[in-house]
């Protein structure tokens, strides 16, 4: 799955996995984190979510990660901020007070770049990515980032034959497998919500769970 396809998803405004609302699982565990005003939030692919001006508003400073200029444009725009541009050597970064977007690629983005990550908020990034390469992203991204993040990690589990991904079922078993040789896994949360998900509904779907991890770094 390539950087095009994102791109190109976002330039036909095929965007189904775009909240209008902070996401509910946000607003009930982010408390979990006990993050502390002024602490830096990684967003891996942000979209121009909603939860980024949350997080904002809870005294976080909010690090976006997004490959399309699309849906960064559209943020801010949408958002009522004017953002300014500085060239990095990770890509484009676009800043409105505490808010900012790095344009690249989540598996290219630098130790340095995230070296002052304390937290990590992924909604929709897990998820995004086929089975090849969720053990490449945690083997990347999460890697570089410093002893002691901690973050609260989102998941859908359904049946992965009866629906093709994106999204993409990602099961307890597989998040363990995936972090635990580096990060501490805690399920917080796991609840039946095929009924609040029309699209899977009329998919054939026949179970739709989401779970809400928490992750802490050793």
């Amino acid at each position: 799955m390539e950087a095009d396809y994102w791109k190109s998803r976002w330039l036909r405004g095929e965007t189904g996995w775009h909240r209008d609302e902070v996401m509910p699982l946000l607003l009930r565990h982010w408390p979990s984190l006990h993050a502390k005003p002024g602490s830096e939030v990684l967003v891996p692919l942000s979209g121009k979510t909603l939860d980024m001006p949350w997080l904002a508003a809870q005294g976080q400073r909010v690090l976006g990660i997004e490959l399309s200029e699309r849906a960064i444009k559209s943020f801010f725009l949408e958002q009522e901020l004017s953002d300014v541009v500085s060239d990095t050597p990770d890509g484009p970064l676009h800043r409105a007070n505490d808010i900012a977007i790095l344009e690249a690629d989540a598996f290219e983005v630098s130790e340095t770049t995230l070296s002052g990550i304390r937290h990590v908020y992924d909604r929709a990034a897990l998820i995004a990515l086929p089975p090849e390469l969720r053990q490449r992203y945690v083997d990347t991204l999460y890697a570089r980032l410093p002893a002691g993040t901690n973050a609260v990690l989102i998941t859908l589990e359904y049946p992965q034959h009866e629906k093709d991904g994106p999204p993409f079922s990602v099961s307890e078993d597989e998040v363990y497998s995936l972090f635990s040789r580096v990060w501490d896994v805690a399920l917080l949360e796991r609840r039946d919500i095929l009924q609040q998900q029309p699209s899977f509904v009329a998919d054939g779907v026949s179970a739709l769970q989401t779970a809400v991890y928490r992750l802490d770094k050793r």
